[in-house]
């Protein structure tokens, strides 16, 4: 079920109404385990049995961790857990993968081996609530934060329908509490949550798949020699098409917690507005970035044993955090890019002797990303400072070519379509097409410059009530135009 159906309409007015009855807090909270469930049912239902493992596993576990005194005893505890939830992960995701390189390795050798293909069905949303869970564990050993007391609302945490397949990844102590009392949208909620829905699903249904998505695969499909403009237009389509689909199921999974009285954290902070590459990660994928940073960088040692562990860290991180992603060497080489990006920006900083890399301890989740602190300097808008921006943007589009190319072949290609001009390239793009993601790749990086330092809702109540109303009157007529397929959101594959 994806929020761009008429189906989840449906099934959101329902839940709606179900969660506004006098029904007591235990008989909501069931509801909307339920109802989590059957959202996620409408996939492939097998899989919400691997659900119910991981759910029931990582609350024992967590409570065991907790009270377990032999740290030998809690070690043991806490492997199990990581072999669990990894295991799974890899066995779904990265079964393929590895039997694919494996089998090629050992060709190589001389070796005449060709196993039959697995037919492995990637599960929806697994990468996200395995961290979901994953942390609650790490948390448990590291004794962050008290267990979850009931298994209802520790079942609930992991499956709530909002941030189950797609994010924002949530941690125990953003939602837990929140099932802890009675909670019920107040009409200012209510009003702001559906005005995210619908911002979101114009992202979505608008922006990504009608005006982006076609040029996009137009140009990331044949495989062939492009002309320079086709190409770069091919990628500047994927770079809005990627944000907008993937920060519109964010902003949507937001709005639809909000209508019930739940707060979400936020995903996304106008990235295509970002000054260098740190600042990209603490406005891309939020959660993900403080996720890698608070159970991986940090525990990899961080910036605390030198420079050398510090940029070896740092690349680690990002060679996983794109390897997350999907399983294809493209992804990683596109985490190895971004990783290279914030290596040179340190460089840079050091000789400047301004240090971008702050202390990760102590440090609001909300102000850091990958690396750290955001600088003073790099909180104004100037003119200087977008055009940092704009530079930061162009590199970017650059590793968006191989997160989006099925392989290398056709991500170098693409590449040396964008940077030279070739002999006997094709046109494949109109006029109007090339015209069409121009103006909305403007208008969105333009959009994030001026949004910058602050929030659509800050924004939304500052307005007066006649043109917020115009405003929102014109994104739902749009968003009716559009409506013409369900599409799935990109990163549900992830």
């Amino acid at each position: 079920m994806v929020f761009n159906s008429y189906t989840f309409i449906a099934f959101f007015i329902i839940m709606l109404i179900l969660h506004n009855l006098p029904f007591s807090w235990k008989v909501k909270k069931i509801n909307l385990l339920l109802a989590s469930y059957v959202f996620y049912a409408a996939w492939n239902p097998p899989f919400i049995l691997l659900l119910w493992l991981s759910t029931v596993v990582d609350y024992f576990v967590g409570r065991a961790l907790y009270t377990q005194e032999n740290k030998h005893k809690r070690k043991l505890l806490l492997v199990l857990s990581l072999i669990g939830n990894l295991g799974m992960l890899c066995f779904f995701k990265y079964g393929t993968f590895l039997l694919d390189n494996f089998t090629h390795l050992v060709n190589l050798f001389g070796m005449n081996f060709h196993p039959a293909k697995p037919n492995i069905i990637l599960p929806a949303g697994i990468s996200f609530y395995t961290f979901t869970t994953l942390c609650y564990t790490i948390d448990m050993y590291k004794k962050k934060s008290e267990p979850v007391k009931k298994l209802l609302d520790f079942s609930l945490f992991v499956t709530f329908f909002p941030h189950l397949v797609a994010g924002p990844i949530v941690r125990p102590p953003q939602l837990v509490p929140q099932f802890e009392t009675e909670r019920k949208a107040s009409q200012q909620q209510l009003m702001q949550g559906l005005l995210l829905v619908s911002l979101g699903l114009f992202m979505k249904v608008v922006l990504a798949d009608s005006m982006l998505a076609p040029t996009a695969n137009d140009i990331f499909g044949p495989g062939a020699p492009l002309k320079t403009l086709d190409a770069w237009t091919g990628v500047l389509a994927f770079s809005g098409q990627i944000f907008c689909d993937f920060a519109g199921y964010s902003t949507c999974a937001i709005g639809v917690a909000l209508c019930l009285g739940f707060v979400l954290p936020h995903n996304f902070l106008y990235p295509y507005a970002a000054i260098g590459f740190s600042d990209f990660w603490r406005r891309w994928h939020i959660t993900l970035s403080a996720w890698l940073r608070d159970y991986l960088y940090i525990p990899l040692g961080g910036n605390r044993n030198g420079k050398i562990r510090t940029y070896m860290n740092l690349m680690i991180t990002m060679l996983l955090g794109g390897l997350w992603h999907g399983a294809n060497w493209t992804f990683v080489v596109w985490g190895a890019l971004h990783g290279a990006y914030l290596w040179g920006e340190k460089i840079i900083q050091d000789l400047r002797k301004k240090p971008v890399l702050a202390s990760m301890h102590g440090v609001p989740s909300a102000e850091v990303g990958v690396l750290g602190t955001i600088p003073k300097e790099f909180k104004e808008k100037t003119f200087r400072n977008f055009i940092y921006a704009m530079i930061t943007f162009f590199f970017i589009n650059v590793t968006w070519v191989f997160f989006r190319s099925p392989d290398f072949h056709s991500a170098w290609q693409l590449l040396t379509s964008m940077f030279s001009s070739v002999p006997k390239a094709e046109a494949y793009l109109t006029t109007l097409s090339i015209i069409k993601v121009m103006v909305i790749i403007v208008f969105i990086v333009a959009f994030h410059w001026m949004m910058r330092n602050t929030k659509v809702l800050t924004v939304a109540e500052k307005m007066p009530w006649w043109l917020l109303g115009i405003a929102w009157s014109v994104l739902l007529i749009l968003l009716i135009w559009s409506q013409e397929s369900s599409s799935s959101f990109i990163y549900f594959q992830f």
